[in-house]
């Protein structure tokens, strides 16, 4: 697994897509445990098994702490990067009440207030569209289960290769991506910030032009 950045409180790594990003069997923490040579590996916070890119794990109890508490406080800042069918405005705010339906293991955005519902906040900005396709960058305000792939494809923007949301068939990975994560370190307090761009094959390849610029 590549390793983006370590020290002796935190690693962030580049996860790759399907695989698990929880403290399981074949699991991200449980790979780098391996890797490393260590058993302080602690998830701090998750990402779909579909979906690569970005991901922080702690490397001691005392910065698991810390940055649980920073992601309770809004203190931690994640950025993701999708491809959708349609063509979605320039910004906006996504707003939805979702329920979490375990039985399914699918999400979906209902009316009303009820048990197990939750409040589900995202922001998007979109910066090229080609091809009956547009890029967004997404910032979640909440982190609901498959909350991007609810949300968009709810609205008739589903996300490219999303087999779970989506009736189309793409023949592609998700184009779903955990582009940039920003925090202050647990131990120095440091202001930190980390990107990594999506991989170059379709979709993405689409936009290659319009992300260096």
């Amino acid at each position: 697994m590549e390793i983006v950045y370590l020290d002796r409180q935190i690693v962030v790594v580049l996860k790759p897509a399907g695989l698990l990003s929880t403290d399981e069997p074949g699991g991200v923490p449980e790979l780098l445990r391996e890797q490393l040579h260590t058993d302080e590996i602690r998830t701090v916070h998750r990402l779909d098994r579909v979906v690569g890119g970005l991901m922080l794990l702690a490397r001691s109890a005392e910065a698991a702490s810390e940055l649980s508490r920073q992601i309770r406080d809004g203190a931690f800042d994640k950025r993701y990067l999708a491809v959708v069918h349609g063509r979605t405005p320039d910004r906006g705010e996504l707003r939805d009440l979702l329920l979490r339906d375990r039985s399914e293991r699918k999400t979906y955005v209902v009316q009303a207030p009820a048990k197990g519902v939750q409040e589900a906040v995202l922001r998007y900005e979109t910066p090229a569209r080609a091809e009956g396709l547009s890029l967004v960058r997404i910032e979640l305000v909440t982190g609901r289960t498959h909350q991007i792939r609810c949300q968009f494809s709810s609205r008739g923007w589903p996300l490219v290769g999303d087999r779970k949301y989506s009736l189309l068939e793409d023949g592609c990975d998700i184009a779903l991506w955990s582009q940039s994560l920003s925090f202050r370190h647990p131990a120095s307090g440091e202001a930190l910030r980390f990107e990594a761009p999506p991989p170059a094959q379709w979709p993405w390849t689409v936009f290659q032009s319009a992300e260096r610029e």
